[in-house]
């Protein structure tokens, strides 16, 4: 017999690749339980997939930054309750970063990819259900978009969640209505310049060094959870005078937007991940 749950829970996070370096990321989660019905005439409760899941995703992916721990990339040093990794890019390039260690998800693959990263959460959660099962299959979706999006990581560090992260992100929409029409190309300019980027805080650079010819910017901040830093190539970064709120970048963009549009009225819709965010106009 099989049970499943559809979109049960989505998880934003980001994750570490070779060519795209930090990439934001929000999934929905996709559950299926293969079993012999119990006492009860069920799988297993609704109530139960429900919250055994939700519960082990919020804890150990989401808002974390995943990393493939049998990478020939990655150098990792685990300290007490910290860890410092170092990932080397394809353009020979890296990313540094040293924080707590929950904020860090050590996924046990080469290649971080949907496929890779469900069945990592299939084995902890096979535990986590602490039942007989036949079967525990878990897959990841996107939302569908049907403009433009970004992925973009970040961390606030005056949050008393998890959000005080430095390096989490997140797969949004961007919508932005010129003059009260659907602007596109605004849109697509917005995703082009996010692709795959880290927004960071001015106030919270350390410092900028060049390592063999390239730039870096490296962040750090005190948050509730402990120190974080996080060392990344320049270009990959998009810096901002403010937090970066959803709120914040909302207001952002609709700055930035009306200093080369002016004498128009912007609405800006920034999401968050899937179903939340902020609007901002001018």
């Amino acid at each position: 017999m099989l049970l499943f749950v559809d979109n049960l829970t989505n998880v934003d996070f980001s994750y570490l690749d070779p060519e795209r370096g930090l990439v934001g990321e929000t999934w929905l989660a996709n559950i299926r339980l293969h079993g012999d019905l119990n006492e009860q005439s069920m799988v297993c409760d609704f109530g139960r997939v429900k919250k055994v899941v939700r519960h082990w995703l919020d804890t150990e992916l989401d808002h974390r930054l995943a990393v493939p721990a049998r990478s020939p990339h990655l150098t990792l040093r685990e300290t007490d309750d910290r860890l410092e990794l170092t990932w080397q890019l394809d353009d020979g390039s890296h990313i540094f970063m040293s924080s707590p260690r929950q904020a860090v998800a050590l996924v046990d693959a080469e290649v971080l990819d949907a496929d890779s990263i469900a069945r990592w959460c299939e084995t902890q959660l096979e535990i986590a259900f602490a039942q007989k099962l036949e079967k525990l299959e878990l897959d990841f979706s996107t939302e569908t978009i049907d403009g433009a999006f970004y992925h973009y990581s970040h961390g606030l560090k005056k949050h008393d969640g998890n959000c005080q992260r430095i390096a989490h992100g997140h797969r949004s929409r961007i919508d932005i209505w010129q003059d009260g029409d659907k602007a596109p190309t605004l849109e697509k300019h917005w995703a082009e310049l996010w692709r795959d980027i880290y927004i960071g805080t001015r106030e919270d650079i350390l410092h900028a060094v060049t390592l063999d010819g390239v730039d870096y910017l490296e962040f750090t901040y005190q948050a509730p959870q402990g120190e974080f830093t996080l060392r990344l190539p320049q270009a990959r970064c998009y810096l901002i005078d403010t937090d970066t709120t959803v709120e914040c970048l909302a207001q952002h963009i609709a700055a930035e937007t009306a200093r080369a549009h002016p004498n128009t009225d912007l609405r800006i819709r920034a999401y968050e991940g899937i179903n939340k965010g902020a609007e901002a106009y001018r």
